[in-house]
């Protein structure tokens, strides 16, 4: 892992301590900043601590006061309140918040601050990383590692207080980018909400049919379970997001029913051209898709056999670390006959020479897929 910057803020103050914001408070350890933590279910916030990320708070003013930087990770419906909060308990603290809808958290907040003025200590914010596994015990600094953050702020926001949230998320190896609420909601209706959407439709009809056809989930291989991987996200956490940015996912899912049914005419009528195309035009799309948005105009696919064993992702992680090639992006498709899989590592494509040399070289037969 490369180094951070020096973090901006001396002391953190997390509020909420599941997933997320334990991550956040490991990373923030990590790069040498005094977290204080509170969380108003007493058992999480002493699962959390049992990390020893952080020090735990009497309470929300007890945690904030004195911090820099507050991050709030608390459910949506339950942000806007717990801000307000912060801001009150110490006037000099700069305020973000972790919710993955930035339009309808905006202006709860400006109903629930007393002094409008707070309003410039608040840093809008949605860190784009987590998991379908929820609380403290599964989180971890890595969870924050390289990925983009995305940072909202409003007329109101100073433009001190967006600098020191954004000197913050750099520190802790996360990418700031900065947005506008609206358009904020817009993207990740695409590109994290309809996933989850997809997702959870998927598994939902898979679990109908194998009523009628018990061995159906028997054949499902890897391609269905990282299709599905989604479908075990916490229900009540995605009733609250998917309800808070409802048009704009709508409109998200009217666009992809859309693609499915020109996808299905074109199968349906036989039309291998246009099939092919649109199956072109995919696969380019997701080669480009890299982990780090710094490589990600420029990365290549390489495709290695392996034995479905252990230690087998190891070593093929090992030998690209021992030759100095970084891996941007992973993933492992498993064989239905199993006892084998193939592991497809996206590497920056000027490295992707480098990569084939070294795998095979160790006794691989790497394929270059893009």
């Amino acid at each position: 892992m490369t180094s951070n910057p020096p973090a901006d803020a001396g002391q953190v103050a997390v509020i909420g301590t599941g997933l997320i914001g334990t991550s956040v408070a490991l990373a923030a350890r990590r790069a040498g900043v005094r977290v204080r933590a509170w969380d108003a279910d007493a058992v999480a916030l002493a699962r959390a601590d049992d990390t020893g990320a952080l020090d735990p708070a009497r309470d929300l003013a007890d945690a904030v006061a004195g911090a820099d930087v507050a991050v709030i990770c608390v459910p949506i419906d339950r942000i806007a309140s717990v801000v307000a909060q912060a801001l009150a308990a110490d006037p000099h603290v700069v305020v973000t918040d972790a919710g993955s809808v930035k339009a309808s958290v905006v202006a709860a907040v400006g109903r629930a601050v007393a002094a409008p003025g707070d309003c410039a200590r608040f840093v809008p914010g949605h860190p784009m990383g987590g998991s379908e596994r929820s609380g403290p015990e599964h989180a971890s600094a890595h969870v924050i590692d390289g990925i983009v953050w995305a940072l909202a702020p409003t007329e109101a926001t100073a433009g001190p207080s967006l600098d020191r949230v954004t000197g913050f998320v750099r520190s802790l190896g996360a990418h700031p980018i900065t947005l506008t609420p609206e358009r904020h909601d817009r993207l990740v209706a695409v590109v994290s909400h309809l996933p989850q959407v997809a997702s959870t439709a998927l598994m939902a009809l898979a679990a109908r049919e194998e009523t009628d056809e018990p061995d159906l989930l028997v054949l499902a291989a890897g391609g269905f379970r990282d299709l599905t991987r989604l479908a075990a996200s916490n229900p009540v956490l995605w009733g609250e997001i998917l309800s808070a940015n409802g048009p704009e996912v709508v409109q998200a899912i009217d666009l992809y029913v859309a693609g499915l049914l020109e996808l299905r005419d074109a199968i349906g009528a036989d039309r291998r051209a246009d099939i092919e195309r649109s199956f072109a035009g995919a696969k380019a799309a997701r080669v480009g898709l890299a982990a780090k948005p710094q490589v990600r105009a420029g990365v290549a696919i390489v495709v290695v056999e392996i034995p479905d064993e252990p230690g087998a992702l190891a070593r093929i992680t090992a030998i690209m670390s021992e030759a100095g090639v970084n891996i941007e992006d992973l993933q492992i498709v498993h064989s239905a006959e199993g006892g084998r899989g193939q592991v497809q590592l996206t590497v920056a494509a000027t490295t992707a020479d480098e990569a084939t040399t070294v795998l095979t070289s160790a006794g691989y037969d790497p394929t270059r897929s893009a």
